[in-house]
C-alpha cells in the first residue's frame, strides 16, 4: 500500500500467512445479545473455507427464506475460520440449529426482535500464524508490540478495501466527478500485468483500442461487471447509459474506497504525530467515538496518552465537520491532491455522502504474542482484539513489515460522528 510505519526504526519479522485456513481465526465479538423473543432467529455460525456470501446463500436455500432476510454486522473472509453471528427472519432455532451444511457449523440459535445490520458488532478477535519463521524470533517482535500498546496502531483501511485491481478508490472518484469515460476506461481498459490474466488483459487492451466488439469476445465470464457494462456500450454506444449499468452496492463500495484512501493518506502525514493532539484537531472519545473540537492542546494531551481520546481523520462527505489550523490544512492539502472537496459529495439526486470521522489510531486490546511449532513447522501466533472496522492488516504489517493480505475483517457503515 506504500504507506508509512509507524515502528520503521524497528526490523519486521517477515514471513507469510494464510497458507491454511486454520492459520486464520476470527471471532466477532457482539454489540448486543439476543433478547429471546422476536421475530428474528439470531445464531453464531462457524465456517471454514466459506464466504460470508456464500454461507449466506447457503443457509437461504437450506431453510427456504430469501437471502435478503438473513442479516449479518461484518463481512468474513473465505481462507480462514471465523465465527460470526447471522440474523435469520421466517425460520424456528429448532430448524436453525438442525442445520447440516459442510463447512458451516451452528453453535447457537436465539431469538431477538430486530435484523442484524453492518456494524452491529463491538469489535473483532484474531489468532494469526506467521509461518515461515523461527519460533524463538517472538523475542523480535516485543518492541514492536510494546509500540503499538503505547502508542496504538495506524488505523489504515486494509489495501482489500481498494479491490483486486487496487482501483477501486480511481472509480469512486470519477464517480463523484461524474466522469463516466473514465469510470469505462479504468473498469473495461487499463490492463494491469500481475493482477489480469492474458485474457482479461486481451479485452482490456482491446478496450483501449476502441476494438468494443473485440473486448466483449475475449472478456471472461467471471467478469459479470464488465461484461453487462460493455454489452450496453456496445448496443447504445453512450457512455452514460452505460454507467448505469452499475448497481448501488458497487457505486457505494467505490466511493467508500475513496474516502478509505483519502483518509489512509491523512494518517500517512501524521504517522509521527499519531499520539499527539494539535490546535484545532476533532479529538475521538474512545469511550463513546463522541468528537469533539480541542481548543487547547497542552490541556487535552494528558488525555491522550492515557489513550482516553485521538486525533480523527477525515471519513469525506458534504456534512462531514472540519478541523482548523494544522490539522485542517493537512486534510485540504489531501483533498486537492485528488481534485476533491467535501462539497462534491453531494450530488443531487445522485450521490449523497454525509461523511463522517475516524480515530487516526486505535489500541489492540489484550495483544499477545508466543512462538510454536506443529506438523507444518515453526510459527509465531498473534493474538489481538480491534474494534468494529479496524483492519488486521494494520497491525500485521507493523509487525511483519511486509504488505500481507488479509480478509477484512467487517464492512462497517461509519457512524455520522459529529462534534458534541
Amino acid at each position: 500500500m506504500s504507506l508509512p510505519y509507524l515502528t520503521a526504526s524497528l526490523p519486521g519479522l517477515g514471513g507469510s500467512i494464510k497458507q491454511r485456513p486454520e492459520d486464520f481465526f476470527v471471532q466477532e465479538l457482539p454489540l448486543y445479545e439476543p433478547s429471546g423473543q422476536g421475530e428474528h432467529v439470531y445464531c453464531e455460525i462457524q465456517k471454514a473455507g466459506v464466504s460470508t456470501f456464500d454461507a449466506v446463500e447457503r443457509i437461504a436455500r437450506a431453510l427456504d427464506v430469501h437471502p435478503r432476510d438473513i442479516g449479518y454486522a461484518g463481512m468474513k473472509d473465505a481462507h480462514a475460520v471465523t465465527r460470526q453471528t447471522l440474523s435469520i427472519w421466517g425460520t424456528t432455532e429448532e430448524a436453525v440449529l438442525a442445520l447440516k451444511i459442510p463447512g458451516i457449523d451452528v453453535l447457537w440459535a436465539r431469538r431477538h426482535a430486530n435484523k442484524l445490520r453492518i456494524g452491529h458488532l463491538k469489535g473483532n478477535r484474531f489468532a494469526i500464524r506467521i509461518r515461515d519463521v523461527k519460533g524463538t524470533d517472538v523475542v523480535k517482535v516485543q518492541p514492536i508490540v510494546d509500540v503499538l500498546g503505547s502508542r496504538g496502531m495506524p488505523n489504515y483501511f486494509g489495501e482489500q478495501r481498494f479491490g483486486r485491481r487496487g482501483n477501486n478508490h480511481l472509480l469512486g472518484a470519477a464517480l463523484i466527478r461524474g466522469d463516466d469515460r473514465e469510470i469505462l476506461r479504468l473498469l473495461l481498459g487499463d490492463p494491469l500485468i500481475g493482477v489480469d490474466d492474458a485474457q482479461a488483459m486481451g479485452a482490456r487492451k482491446a478496450f483501449d483500442r476502441g476494438d468494443l466488439k473485440g473486448a466483449m469476445k475475449l472478456m471472461p465470464r467471471r467478469n459479470g461487471i464488465e461484461r453487462r457494462v460493455l454489452a450496453r456500450l456496445i448496443k447504445t454506444g453512450k457512455p452514460a447509459a452505460a454507467v448505469k449499468v452499475i448497481d448501488e452496492h458497487l457505486r457505494r463500495l467505490w466511493v467508500s474506497a475513496l474516502q478509505s484512501k483519502l483518509f489512509n493518506d491523512v494518517v500517512a502525514l501524521r504517522i509521527d504525530t499519531l499520539d499527539r493532539i494539535l490546535p484545532g484537531d476533532l479529538a475521538w472519545k474512545h469511550e463513546n467515538g463522541a468528537v469533539f473540537h480541542v481548543t487547547d492542546a497542552p490541556a487535552e494531551q494528558p488525555r491522550c496518552d492515557r489513550f482516553e481520546i485521538s486525533p480523527t481523520g477525515p471519513l469525506v462527505g458534504y456534512r462531514m465537520t472540519l478541523p482548523d489550523g494544522r490539522p485542517l490544512a493537512i486534510e485540504e492539502g489531501v483533498f486537492e491532491s485528488h481534485q476533491l472537496k467535501p462539497a462534491d459529495f453531494r450530488v443531487e439526486g445522485h450521490h449523497k455522502v454525509k461523511g463522517a470521522r475516524r480515530p487516526l489510531r486505535v489500541r489492540p486490546e489484550d495483544l499477545q504474542i508466543a512462538g510454536g511449532v506443529d506438523e507444518f513447522g515453526d510459527h509465531i501466533t498473534v493474538a489481538f482484539t480491534l474494534p468494529a472496522g479496524c483492519f488486521a492488516t494494520a497491525l500485521l504489517r507493523e509487525i511483519m513489515k511486509e504488505d500481507a493480505a488479509l480478509p477484512e475483517p467487517s464492512v462497517d457503515t461509519p457512524a455520522s460522528n459529529e462534534p458534541e
